[in-house]
């Protein structure tokens, strides 16, 4: 394996790699006495596995480099001194000890955890051992076993979830509602990391900390996306309170917004977790065939970052940060209205981020980008009223979109963007609207089997369960309060 500073990589994909090198260069063998093999996964014999051919995403002379160069060591791998592995392995131990999160595990992401489990026990280090014993411990608390129902989740998500809940539940603005956003934002706050500098230093090492996790503590590794919808939502609850009390949320609100400008790229746009991490030569490497290795800006997560700054008062007009997102975000509009969607599937996903970015920014329904979003969202509606799309959509040779049968959350993102879009009356938010109260199960909620969200495109995709209930609520409540209040326009960011 070619030797790459992992500082280079992605984030989620780096903490997975850093042990991987290790078990990599001592390559163990399993403990296996009963001998369980996967010989039925393999179209022909597993001894012939050889590494991919040239993904067609790989630049020939990028990656015939780096297949040259992985030979190359190989073959000089037994004269390598042993000081340097040495050295090399208590490197990577060292950065997996201090990432090592509790119980939360490495990254908070199954594959980084499942290694550095691995890792501890290649050195030698014994289950006893604190970081080891904590390490595997991270990975039982990802297991869901009710009934004769068992699975692993890749991780957990109560940030995301509890701040995209408080935006639905603000919209939906019943007393219950209220009281219980309230709660949620007094869970969130303590939760914000304020005095870790993470791996995202490397490229802002001025830049003070002020973001969230996705997970329940993930200090190394916050992301933008979840500080904008977190900041956003604590933003919209101090507003809505009409009771003149002072706002417990806003200093870490600014906190917030202070980070996020620092967060973002040399571009305008922001990826999820650092700036600038726009390597693509990376994703040349061979065993990169997924071609999804970097974390580099995107329009969905510099589309919420947009909405955020411009809810919070920091227009385009005012904004110099926001003005370069708003151009970021006008420049990665697609020929056929639509904005892809890096962590949400996905021109759907993109398009609804990217609406509500535009909207906050004051771009009305008859400026071109919004108008031409909301034609291509109406051509592509499904016969039953709701809106479906398909992981297909991800391929490398990014087509576009791929239609598949309606589900509640997508149909909910639709639904948003085009009233976003200053759209509410059009009759295609009313048979989207009309499919959703169809398909509302007698308990209030729906059900969602397919995957409607993303982890590494290409590699694994992930449902969240949430997503078929808080974002239909969402589209809801938002269609009811523009048909009573008779003014079309989405005061809010998100």
């Amino acid at each position: 394996m070619v030797s790459v500073s992992p500082v280079q990589g992605f984030v989620l994909a780096r903490t997975v790699i850093v042990p991987l090198l290790v078990l990599n260069s001592l390559r163990p063998r399993a403990r296996n006495p009963r001998k369980v093999g996967i010989d039925e996964l393999f179209a022909g014999p597993r001894d012939a596995v050889r590494l991919p051919s040239r993904a067609p995403h790989q630049h020939a002379g990028w990656h015939a480099l780096f297949r040259g160069a992985d030979a190359l060591l190989r073959t000089a791998e037994h004269v390598m001194p042993r000081g340097l592995r040495r050295r090399a392995i208590d490197a990577a131990k060292a950065f997996v000890r201090e990432r090592l999160n509790g119980e939360h595990g490495l990254g908070a992401i199954f594959p980084a955890m499942a290694n550095s489990v691995m890792m501890f026990d290649v050195l030698g280090i014994p289950p006893d051992d604190p970081d080891r014993a904590v390490a595997r411990r991270s990975i039982d608390k990802l297991l869901v076993i009710h009934g004769d129902e068992a699975y692993c989740q890749p991780c957990v998500s109560p940030v995301w979830d509890t701040a995209l809940a408080a935006h639905a539940l603000l919209e939906a603005s019943e007393p219950r509602a209220t009281a219980a956003v309230k709660r949620a934002l007094d869970w969130l706050h303590p939760l914000q990391v304020l005095d870790v500098r993470g791996d995202w230093t490397v490229r802002r090492p001025h830049v003070r900390p002020g973001g969230w996790a996705f997970q329940y503590a993930n200090a190394h590794y916050p992301d933008v996306d979840d500080t904008a919808v977190v900041a956003a939502a604590m933003h919209r609850a101090a507003h809505a309170d009409h009771a003149g009390r002072a706002d417990p949320n806003a200093e870490a609100v600014a906190r917030a917004i202070e980070w996020i400008v620092g967060m973002q790229s040399g571009n305008g746009g922001w990826g999820a977790f650092e700036p600038e991490n726009t390597h693509l030569y990376l994703n040349n490497i061979p065993f990169a065939d997924h071609g999804a290795l970097l974390d580099p800006p995107t329009a969905d997560v510099s589309a919420r970052c947009l909405s955020m700054l411009c809810q919070t008062g920091a227009t385009p007009d005012v904004s110099e940060p926001a003005a370069r997102a708003l151009q970021y975000l006008l420049a990665e509009q697609m020929p056929d209205g639509s904005w892809f969607g890096r962590w949400g599937t996905n021109y759907i996903y993109g398009t609804w981020s990217a609406l509500c970015a535009l909207n906050a920014a004051a771009l009305g329904a008859e400026a071109p980008p919004v108008r031409r979003a909301a034609e291509w969202l109406v051509a592509i509606q499904n016969p039953d009223g709701g809106w479906g799309e398909d992981g297909d959509s991800y391929k490398l040779e990014y087509r576009g979109y791929e239609r598949a049968p309606s589900v509640a959350s997508q149909t909910a993102w639709a639904l948003l963007a085009l009233m976003a879009a200053g759209q509410a009356a059009h009759p295609a938010v009313a048979r989207g609207v009309d499919y959703l109260l169809r398909t509302q199960d007698a308990d209030g909620l729906w059900r969602e089997p397919r995957f409607t969200a993303v982890g590494f495109p290409r590699v694994f995709y992930l449902r969240y369960h949430g997503y078929a209930r808080y974002f239909p609520l969402w589209a809801l409540a938002r269609y009811r309060n523009l048909q009573r209040g008779g003014d079309r326009h989405v005061a809010w960011g998100l």
